[in-house]
């Protein structure tokens, strides 16, 4: 059975749960420039750059992964939110985008594969800090940084060393750019067409929209040809403010629902203060609603949120997947749907 079928079939038995916020374990760390850079010679200041840590701080990557497996994870995401092209030119550090994406995956592969319980590796993939559908100029709203083959090409790069590395499929996450999306699919379908793909959208606002306008019923239309392992919603606002919007997602997706939420909104200063207890409790009214196949989090969630959500979720069934009617799909802003 390969991995895409074996989590369809542990998914059928019980909600899954995905690993929280590498960002936050981090941070806690405290790293200096230094503990970044290591023995590699890069010009510019490394500091925050967390997916050069597969590099230069490797044991740490792992001791994260294994801190959420030890707390109850099963599907383990790769420390690269940011380890494409695009991003990496921030840091100076191009050139070392396929080393980065393949350690980073054998770095979880190894957690995984040493885990008795069945575990699945996520690649992780992060919607670039360039968008497709928007322009950054106020006065040339037709300018753009990127087009839709380059952002392609920068996924390709990606996509094909965590492959080597030895991920089961990718996670395309944090999406709030629809098109970004699109390229990161077009990709994955280069890289191998079977290639299983994870879906995660971002809502900018209460009203369930993304940045590039998006609502979750024509996201869900523009994306649906991938036929995605799984689509779902991650980071956005706290849980209970997402519960809304997993549910309409859940009535429309003919396939997993994984949702992943920050722990509440961050503070004045940047930090997240709800507490696993808090955060757990509102997801349990998720798998109490029976709207969710995967859990987990994501900004400001620790070892010890997702021990709690394990905990929570444990004793509730799995969401159903429901038979959908086949109609013709069309989306832009909002969907449009064509009579049978």
């Amino acid at each position: 059975m390969n991995a895409a079928a074996q989590l369809r079939a542990e998914a059928a038995k019980r909600i899954l749960v995905k690993d929280g916020a590498y960002g936050t374990q981090i941070q806690a760390r405290k790293l200096g420039a230094a503990d970044y850079l290591g023995s590699l010679d890069l010009v510019r200041d490394q500091k925050g750059n967390n997916d050069l840590l597969n590099l230069t701080r490797p044991a740490l990557v792992r001791e994260i992964a294994e801190s959420f497996a030890a707390a109850g994870a099963e599907i383990l995401a790769t420390n690269t939110f940011n380890a494409n092209r695009i991003s990496q030119a921030d840091y100076g550090a191009e050139q070392l985008v396929r080393e980065i994406n393949v350690e980073a995956a054998r770095i979880i592969r190894a957690v995984a594969d040493a885990d008795p319980r069945p575990c699945w590796v996520a690649g992780a993939i992060g919607p670039t800090n360039k968008t497709l559908s928007l322009s950054p100029d106020v006065n040339d709203p037709g300018y753009r940084e990127v087009d839709f083959d380059t952002v392609s090409d920068v996924y390709v790069e990606q996509i094909e060393a965590l492959v080597e590395g030895g991920v089961d499929f990718v996670l395309i996450e944090t999406v709030f750019d629809t098109l970004n999306a699109k390229a990161a699919v077009h990709a994955a379908r280069r890289v191998d067409p079977e290639l299983p793909i994870m879906l995660s959208m971002t809502i900018t606002d209460l009203s369930g929209r993304n940045l590039s306008g998006h609502s979750i019923e024509s996201f869900w239309a523009s994306v649906r040809h991938a036929r995605p392992l799984s689509i779902g919603l991650n980071r956005s606002f706290g849980a209970g403010q997402l519960r809304a919007h997993i549910a309409a997602l859940s009535g429309i997706a003919d396939t997993l629902i994984m949702a992943y939420p920050n722990a509440g909104l961050p503070n004045d200063l940047g930090e997240y203060d709800e507490g696993a207890a808090e955060t757990a409790a509102q997801v349990r009214e998720w798998a109490a609603q029976g709207i969710v196949n995967i859990v987990g989090g994501c900004c400001g969630t620790t070892p010890d949120h997702i021990r709690a959500i394990a905990e929570t979720v444990k004793d509730y069934p799995p969401r159903k997947i429901p038979t959908v009617e086949r109609r013709t799909r069309l989306a832009g802003i909002e969907p449009m749907i064509l009579a049978a």
